[in-house]
């Protein structure tokens, strides 16, 4: 970490991961964050839209500005995860608050992302998009520009297989065991919109520059039922007679939820991984990670074959990322295969120690 903030531009369509994403990004005093585009993945644009805006309430952040971006992919038909997140996107917490500031419309999700990103010094600020890649490959191909302002792109997206880590994958009845979370092959944010995401993954400037953070590691990442309890109560002992907070019961009960559904879609039952907030740490903690002797690899995004949600039982490879050693002429996508996990829920709690805060 650096002593001046990264300045960071999420982008994300929030559910209960998501959330743990926007508490970091917003809280954490290493991050200066610019603002949030929202896009269509766990459940629908206008539900991950208020979603994001309830959050921010929630955390004491309402200042933070929220634009509305992409309500389907490329060049596809929208779908979402009800089984995972619930009808709102965000199932499961009674401890919500209903937002008051509203979505700003004063110009496009791209434009917004474009004028606050190229306003940082060359080489500060990071994209950390965390669902699909639809508006961030939008904001690249409209503005080629500033691929080289930015100082790096962090996406939470992708899976690799084939042993990258020994992480519980999961299996799904009647499939078994399995890599992707919405394909045997697939990982759900890329498998919605491969055209985004390879275009960005394709691209070696913006590659060379580029972090994904991947099932592989997510699931190394996993909420279980200590993390719950300090989730709580926080890292230290509260004192006897204590309440917790009314923002640690929300992010409790937005896991405990969380971990219902992994238990029950994946057979995941030690804690469910809490994918995004990777995305955001990468960003501006990037020694949390750990990867092979600096390797680096070239990534393509399979956009071939049936798609669809009904194909998610099936063997179609639509959205599958296939990781390759990055040749001399590739810069290369870093993708971590480990991490200071402890590292990460200590800063997520000092995160919801400073939003605890703004409710006094």
């Amino acid at each position: 970490m650096t002593d001046q903030p990264t300045p960071i531009w999420l982008d994300c369509d929030t559910g209960h991961d998501d959330a743990f994403a926007i508490l970091v990004a917003a809280c954490h005093p290493q991050v200066e964050l610019l603002g949030i585009s929202t896009t269509y993945v766990n459940a629908s644009l206008a539900k991950t839209t208020y979603n994001t805006r309830a959050i921010l309430k929630a955390i004491g952040r309402e200042k933070v500005p929220v634009y509305a971006g992409a309500a389907k992919p490329f060049c596809r038909e929208a779908s979402h995860a009800p089984d995972i997140h619930g009808e709102s996107g965000l199932d499961g917490t009674t401890c919500l608050p209903i937002p008051d500031v509203p979505v700003r419309t004063d110009k496009t999700a791209v434009d917004a992302m474009y004028d606050a990103l190229i306003s940082t010094p060359k080489g500060s600020a990071w994209v950390v998009p965390c669902g699909a890649s639809t508006n961030a490959a939008l904001l690249f191909a409209t503005h080629p520009d500033l691929v080289n302002h930015i100082g790096g792109v962090s996406i939470m997206g992708g899976a690799i297989g084939d042993d990258f880590t020994d992480a519980p994958m999961g299996t799904v009845k009647g499939q078994g065991e399995r890599f992707g979370n919405i394909t045997p092959y697939a990982e759900f944010n890329i498998y919605i919109d491969p055209e985004s995401a390879k275009s960005m993954l394709s691209n070696n400037t913006l590659a060379g520059k580029t972090t994904l953070i991947a099932l592989d590691l997510t699931h190394r990442f996993l909420a279980t039922p200590e993390i719950q309890k300090r989730m709580l109560h926080g890292h230290e002992p509260a004192p006897n007679g204590s309440q917790p907070s009314r923002v640690r019961k929300l992010f409790l009960e937005i896991t405990t939820f969380f971990a219902k559904t992994y238990a029950d879609v994946f057979g995941i039952t030690i804690g469910p991984p809490v994918h995004d907030v990777l995305a955001v740490v990468a960003a501006f903690a990037p020694t949390v990670f750990i990867d092979h002797d600096g390797e680096k690899f070239e990534v393509s995004v399979v956009t071939e074959g049936p798609h669809g949600m009904p194909s998610a039982a099936g063997r179609s490879q639509c959205g599958r990322t296939i990781a390759t050693p990055a040749l001399p002429a590739f810069e290369g996508v870093r993708i971590p295969r480990d991490l200071d996990a402890d590292q990460v829920w200590r800063m997520i709690d000092q995160c919801l120690g400073i939003a605890e805060r703004q409710e006094g």
